[in-house]
């Protein structure tokens, strides 16, 4: 599906911000309410768009994090979907690189993570599992970093997020049929949840789409402290998620790019950012699931 530059122009306002009203949406890419709603519309439908509500991680429990390098005997693709049907792996890609899968996990706590990893060690085509163990989320356009600054969810707030994670758009009106309350509790209960930091809704674009189609994986080890080589990287607007990480590196992220050159100058410039000592870089061929709306847990 190819995008004009008003299809373009939508899509970043409701990457900003999922639940523009059609009107304000309207006003900032300069068509008529319909026009702007049809658009949108077009949008969800084709799948080249999603709108999601991404809930903070603590309250849905999911404390513990990993990236797993993973090696197959025969085809990379069946064993790619099959960890693709984990609850726990918001993200699945098949790689051109060291491995021949990269995945990310994200679980209740290091048990449940631990369980996990087993589980893919066990799943059948898979030779090799190296784990890159998150402690810190330094950058993520999906994940919601700072705590949440208004008391916990209790089993209204839960049954609004449960709504919203199916469809971020969800009306006002809508929403209060689903969760028992009138529209104006439920609006009140709702802005509440996106201005304290619970839930943020934001559309999902596949990268292409937006002229960005080159997306590279990296792993970076440091010599000396990490923080500074953090804080440079997460500045960068190429790298789009950078994570602190235990284990063969110190770093894990994403370059998202419009060209290879661009991939390759930003790895460059990577290796050449003082502290850096090496760096292992894999290319993202197809993204076989990536969704980061990850509802309440079911273990």
């Amino acid at each position: 599906m190819d995008l004009d530059p008003i299809d373009l122009a939508v899509v970043r306002a409701l990457q900003d911000d999922g639940r523009l009203a059609y009107e304000t949406l309207a006003q900032r890419v300069g068509l008529s309410r319909p026009a702007t709603r049809a658009r949108v519309q077009r949008l969800l439908e084709s799948g080249a768009v999603r709108v999601v509500a991404v809930v903070h991680p603590s309250v849905r429990g999911l404390t513990a994090s990993a990236h797993l390098s993973i090696d197959v005997d025969g085809a990379a693709e069946p064993v790619a979907r099959a960890i693709a049907a984990l609850p726990e792996a918001p993200f699945v890609s098949l790689t051109a690189g060291p491995r021949a899968i990269m995945t990310e996990l994200r679980t209740e706590g290091l048990d449940a993570l631990e369980r996990t990893i087993e589980h893919v060690r066990s799943t059948p085509g898979v030779a090799v599992v190296d784990a890159l163990i998150g402690t810190r989320h330094l950058k993520d356009p999906y994940l919601l970093a700072d705590e949440p600054t208004v008391p916990a969810p209790d089993d209204t707030d839960l049954r609004i997020l449960d709504a919203l994670e199916q469809d971020g758009r969800l009306p006002f009106a809508e929403l209060a049929e689903r969760v028992g309350l009138s529209p104006g509790a439920t609006r009140a209960r709702t802005l509440r949840l996106l201005d304290g930091g619970v839930v943020k809704v934001l559309a999902l674009v596949r990268p292409e789409l937006l002229g960005l189609g080159y997306l590279c994986g990296f792993a970076v080890r440091i010599e000396g402290a990490r923080e500074p080589v953090a804080r440079a990287l997460a500045g960068w607007e190429r790298v789009t998620f950078l994570s602190a990480c235990l284990g063969r590196a110190e770093l894990v992220g994403t370059v998202t790019a419009e060209s290879l050159g661009a991939v390759r100058a930003t790895l460059d410039a990577i290796r050449a950012e003082p502290g850096v000592r090496a760096v292992e870089s894999w290319i993202h061929l197809e993204l076989v699931k990536e969704r980061y709306d990850l509802g309440a847990p079911t273990s």
